[in-house]
């Protein structure tokens, strides 16, 4: 089993810690006054203001802690040290600053591989694990899922669909054949995805710059927003497809290539009498194997609505962290916010569980390409920047999803 171990957080991160808990005990505390009014037949407007008031501090609260955690995590730059870098790091920041380029330290890439991409050249090592450790960071399905590098265009996965036949017999019996394993061949082509930031020259020339750390930097938030729609609901064509993508079916007709559902039990909303025990059926979809490392994956409205449930006992369902870096829990599962998942609405699927380290696969292509433009947009000069990704569910049986309708 992996290892995880947390960082001391720092002041910022234990202050904004401080305000989530604070904030969502105010929010139970006026959620059960509205309840009350509610069951007394008394429904207050002002009540109803106030707990969706309350919630919009806790999630800006949340907010905060989530970017001092995200603060944290980021490399440290060296201080206080000369580092001496090596010849092929040189003549990087030369491409980047002046534009000149060694050929003998610089990998040249101008060919297409079957779309109209620009050349470039590739970037250094730690150039590339620099953008991948930020998009790490920022992009929560890099977060949950498996993510694999590779060398080529496209990376093929053999499945097993219906596992090796076996049985009981006899000492002496005869051992009659039985039927090979049925196998499936899942493909996960890299499609191009790619920024260009800008920058000028005084900024190129300023000594005091790490030029990797500001193209990381500007190219994290770009990347990891396209990313994360993509792996949501991409549709497979010139990027990831996305888990929504697929064909959704009832739980009980789940086969294999399709994602099963549980519904919700009212059409755009959660059951009015027992919701808790719809979340409940969503949880036990999955098999056991899938269970032990689950997870929900919901957006913030959606987080909202479910923060105020109940269990038959009248304890809240959903629990916030309970230190910095660790996520919040709902009916003991940890979960996780990603805002490119749908609302609840009519027939919607805004609620996900299970393993998504088995069941969604993201391949990084070996390589990051930047073309330096000073023509294009004068003063500034634009570094088209060319990272090749893919993803795609593959373990249909480990994830789940929530369908908002009565059936």
């Amino acid at each position: 089993m992996k290892e995880t171990k947390h960082a001391a957080a720092d002041p910022a991160a234990r202050a904004a810690m401080q305000d989530v808990m604070a904030a969502f005990e105010a929010v139970k505390a006026a959620n059960d006054e509205r309840l009350g009014a509610l069951e007394s037949k008394r429904g207050d407007a002002l009540l109803e203001e106030k707990v969706a008031r309350i919630d919009a501090s806790l999630q800006a609260a949340q907010g905060r802690l989530d970017r001092a955690l995200s603060d944290g995590r980021r490399p440290a730059l060296a201080e206080g040290r000369v580092i001496v870098p090596d010849e092929r790091k040189a003549a990087w920041d030369g491409y980047l600053k002046t534009g000149a380029s060694s050929l003998v330290m610089l990998e040249a890439k101008g060919l297409s591989e079957g779309v109209p991409t620009a050349g470039g050249y590739v970037a250094p090592p730690e150039t590339e694990r620099l953008i991948e450790r930020r998009l790490q960071m920022s992009s929560p399905m890099r977060d949950i899922a498996t993510v694999r590098t590779i060398g080529a265009g496209v990376f093929r996965k053999p499945v097993s669909t219906a596992g090796i036949e076996s049985g009981w017999v006899a000492e002496t019996d005869a051992r009659p054949a039985t039927d090979p394993p049925v196998l499936a061949l899942l493909e996960f082509p890299a499609a191009d995805l790619y920024a260009s930031p800008a920058a000028t020259q005084a900024l190129l020339d300023d000594a005091f710059v790490n030029l990797d750390e500001w193209l990381a930097a500007e190219c994290e938030d770009a990347f990891a927003g396209q990313e994360t729609e993509a792996f949501v609901n991409g549709n497979g064509t010139n990027k990831p497809k996305g888990f929504l993508a697929y064909t959704k079916v009832a739980d009980a007709s789940h086969a294999w290539g399709e994602i099963g559902y549980v519904a919700s039990g009212a059409v755009g909303d959660f059951d009015a009498t027992d919701p808790v025990d719809r979340i409940i059926d969503l949880i036990y979809a999955p098999k056991a194997q899938y269970r032990a490392n689950g997870r929900f994956v919901l957006n913030r409205r959606t987080a909202a609505k479910i923060r105020k449930f109940k269990d038959a006992d009248g304890n809240y369902i959903w629990s916030p962290a309970t230190a910095p870096g660790a996520p919040a829990t709902l009916l003991g599962y940890p979960v996780s916010e990603i805002e490119t998942m749908p609302d609840v609405a009519a027939d919607s699927f805004a609620l996900a569980f299970g393993d998504f380290a088995k069941g969604y696969l993201i391949v990084d292509r070996a390589g990051v390409r930047v073309l330096r433009d000073p023509y294009s947009a004068k003063p500034y000069v634009l570094f088209y920047t060319t990272k090749r990704v893919g993803g795609g569910v593959q373990n249909f049986d480990a994830i789940k999803l929530m369908k908002f309708a009565a059936s």
